[in-house]
């Protein structure tokens, strides 16, 4: 690993808007004149034309042999004339949802109008937004281009604007946190970019080490080889061998390929914006962790990361699917970028006590053993797993409410769970406690849950 976590957040000077390149146009040289209002990227339309061209490309493969025997009675000139048509069909699709998408900035919120026929506005209040991420696919970043995606509180699937130029997308990134932290218009457009300062950054041979280390890589592939087999051998046939095969090998993908593609360069830096993590190999993502958005972190310790002493550190943020903070990292370093998104928590200091042996191993053979609780002033901590060892830490101040369930057989062992969910629809469970404890423990959570609450600072963006 590479890199530190040094002492104190990054501030943000003051900032001069950034002179243009020699040439250039304005910085938003697609704007309406007039308006106010700007529109996408002028290549927007190659990539809208894709969405009828796929649905009939779907249609095509579902209608097989009909639509070949009607291919085929065509004469060379009128399927040429089809594909003329087909092609300005979609290019005409494409330059109109294009030329009827507009979007434009105002005082209180982003307002994006979209729709030819169906006209459709949508009001994103700059006070609700989360985190702004910039991602760049391989061939946005080869045409220069770049989409913006916004966490907003409240909603579940992410706006976005596709596509912007990288330039006109960063400025605009820039100009909305700038708002969303309470600038005047007139200053937002000149903040710029807030600085940052590298903590961490994930070098290509740590992760691919991460990735052979996997227990689920080498079980996904396992089951690759045999499963196949198996289905063919009972089934005698090809045809529902390979069917098998393909979903196990979509698991293999992901589990190595797909994550090392993901995880390629990862880089956490610190900003005024909160965590910015910038990471991949073909799809180039810019996302932010947003200060106090984070509900629970999740420490990750698989068996065979263990002697490295290796973690992978998982969040749960209210309204986003930003859900890894750092896919592989010494212990030290991960509880020091945890203690940036979770101010005053101390990860390494954390006393877990076992559920009890007596009663615990007659609910849950063996793996009663993984199952740990640690509560501290700052944090609410439960611990599970020992092939895997997941730790879930939720902050007091995020706890939203708790419960303690008791089946009828941890009844009669004199153990129960106690229950703490948080606003991003996670829940942590401290497993197979005394039901004394349990109880205690209910009445003391919600007690420190309340008075957290009404002592916690509310977070502001760049200040």
């Amino acid at each position: 690993m590479e890199g530190r976590v040094g002492d104190g957040p990054a501030q943000r000077p003051p900032a001069a808007p950034a002179p243009a390149a020699p040439g250039a146009g304005p910085a938003h040289p697609q704007a309406p004149q007039g308006s106010g209002e700007r529109r996408l990227h002028v290549l927007t339309p190659l990539r809208r034309a894709w969405v009828p061209g796929a649905a009939l490309g779907g249609v095509v493969v579902q209608q097989g042999e009909r639509a070949q025997e009607w291919i085929t009675g065509l004469t060379p000139g009128v399927r040429l004339l089809v594909l003329a048509g087909l092609v300005l069909v979609f290019g005409t699709y494409g330059f109109l949802s294009w030329w009827f998408t507009h979007y434009a900035v105002t005082d209180t919120e982003l307002r994006i109008r979209t729709g030819l026929v169906f006209r459709r506005t949508a009001h994103i209040r700059l006070d609700r937004l989360q985190a702004v991420d910039v991602t760049r696919p391989m061939l946005a970043r080869v045409a220069g281009v770049a989409k913006l995606r916004l966490d907003v509180i409240g909603t579940e699937a992410k706006d976005e604007l596709a596509f912007l130029g990288e330039r006109d997308a960063a400025a605009l990134r820039a100009e909305l946190l700038a708002r969303a932290a309470g600038f005047a218009p007139a200053e937002a457009a000149a903040v710029g970019q807030a600085p940052a300062r590298e903590l961490l950054r994930v070098s290509v041979r740590d992760l691919v080490v991460s990735l052979l280390l996997g227990l689920d890589v080498w079980a996904a592939l396992a089951g690759g080889l045999v499963a196949p087999v198996v289905v063919w051998r009972l089934s005698d046939s090809l045809w529902a061998a390979a069917v098998t095969l393909v979903p196990l090998l979509g698991a293999v993908w992901g589990g190595t390929a797909g994550r090392f593609l993901t995880g390629y360069d990862w880089t956490v830096a610190e900003s005024p914006d909160g965590l910015r993590l910038d990471h991949g190999l073909l799809d180039r993502a810019h996302e932010t962790v947003p200060p106090g958005r984070v509900q629970a972190v999740r420490i990750v310790e698989p068996l065979l990361w263990r002697r490295r002493g290796w973690v992978r550190v998982e969040l749960a943020v209210a309204g986003s699917k930003n859900g890894v903070l750092v896919p592989v990292a010494t212990r030290e370093a991960a509880h020091a970028l945890i203690a940036r998104v979770l101010p005053g928590a101390d990860p390494a200091g954390l006393e877990f006590s076992p559920s009890p042996r007596t009663g615990s191993r007659w609910v849950v053979p063996v793996w009663w053993k993984g199952y740990g609780l640690a509560v501290s002033d700052e944090v609410f901590a439960a611990r599970r797993g020992r092939l895997c060892r997941r730790t879930e830490i939720v902050p007091h101040a995020k706890v939203q409410s708790v419960r303690r369930s008791q089946g009828p057989w941890e009844r009669a062992r004199g153990v129960a769970d106690v229950h703490v969910d948080t606003g991003a629809n996670t829940t942590v469970t401290a497993r197979l406690r005394p039901a004394a404890e349990a109880a205690g423990l209910l009445h003391d959570q919600a007690v420190r849950s309340r008075t957290s609450r009404a002592a916690a600072r509310p977070d502001r963006w760049m200040t």
